[in-house]
């Protein structure tokens, strides 16, 4: 009984750090995006005079900075990406268990056609993962009903299919919890990006509007604030697109590997009882 409980105590630790997670980590990429502004990249030594107000920059941190304040945002927005890659390639990592999914599947396929469900549930501990989870779930009901005598084989059936769909939705959120923020962060960079790409067309504008010849560093101020932001938009963006999208890859094959995983067990006992 012990060893069924556990895997419900760390799945719960798991969601609850999950779901914690996002409050902690986007405050500190705000913070660290403001940070990396103001200490690096307008630190006095990358503009003319050590004056980052009006002097022109010296190199690329300089010009950087004078994208505006929609660069600490969008350079936020570009940490959260990062932290959330890692925090799901951690998750997914685990989640994935130790070895090959697919010949942990065909080998669990095996013992069972043979009848070793002791074997088969060796093989889950071995594993691990939220396949391996539900898979152990489903065989443990399987050997349950193995020595029940009291109720039919659709009733036996049914119970087993019950328990594996059961532990199936507790392990699907885990694999696909923050990929929202990942998502969310794909429109975010474009959106923040255009934002600061026009403010830094109308400050060009602005510069153009003066009466007599047009202010001709504010002009490429102001183009150089429209170009920096939408090309940290835009890196946000397509960097959280394909996150967002190889990260479902794997979690579709997972839920693959956990139908067929189902289906085995039901079926194999639906045949050989």
């Amino acid at each position: 009984m012990n060893k069924k409980a556990s895997p419900t105590v760390k799945q719960e630790n798991g969601f609850n750090f999950s779901s914690i997670f996002p409050y902690i980590a986007i405050p500190i990429a705000l913070l660290a995006g403001w940070a990396l502004y103001t200490f690096v990249l307008g630190d006095a030594a990358n503009f003319e005079g050590g004056d980052p107000v009006k002097g022109h920059p010296l190199n690329v941190l300089g010009t950087v900075h004078k994208g505006g304040f929609i660069v600490p945002i969008l350079i936020a927005v570009n940490i959260i990406v990062i932290i959330f890659f890692i925090e799901r390639f951690i998750s997914i990592m685990m989640a994935k268990g130790k070895g090959s999914v697919s010949t942990f599947v065909h080998n669990v396929r095996k013992m069972l056609a043979n009848g070793d469900v002791n074997g088969a549930l060796a093989a889950c501990d071995k594993q691990r993962g939220s396949v391996a989870a539900v898979l152990r779930a489903g065989l443990l009901k399987y050997k349950a009903m193995s020595e029940d005598t009291t109720l039919d084989k659709e009733a036996k059936v049914t119970a087993i299919k019950q328990e594996l769909e059961e532990a199936t939705a507790l392990e699907l959120p885990m694999l696909s919890k923050n990929l929202v923020i990942l998502s969310t962060c794909g429109s975010l960079g474009v959106l923040v990006g255009l934002l600061g790409t026009v403010k830094g067309m109308i400050s060009s504008f602005e510069a153009m509007a003066t009466a007599g010849a047009p202010d001709a560093t504010a002009l490429s101020l102001g183009i150089s604030e429209a170009l920096i932001n939408t090309f940290l938009g835009i890196m946000a963006s397509a960097i959280a697109i394909i996150l967002y999208n190889f990260f479902n890859t794997r979690i579709d094959s997972m839920t693959f590997a956990m139908d067929e995983a189902n289906f085995t067990v039901t079926q194999t006992f639906a045949s050989k009882h």
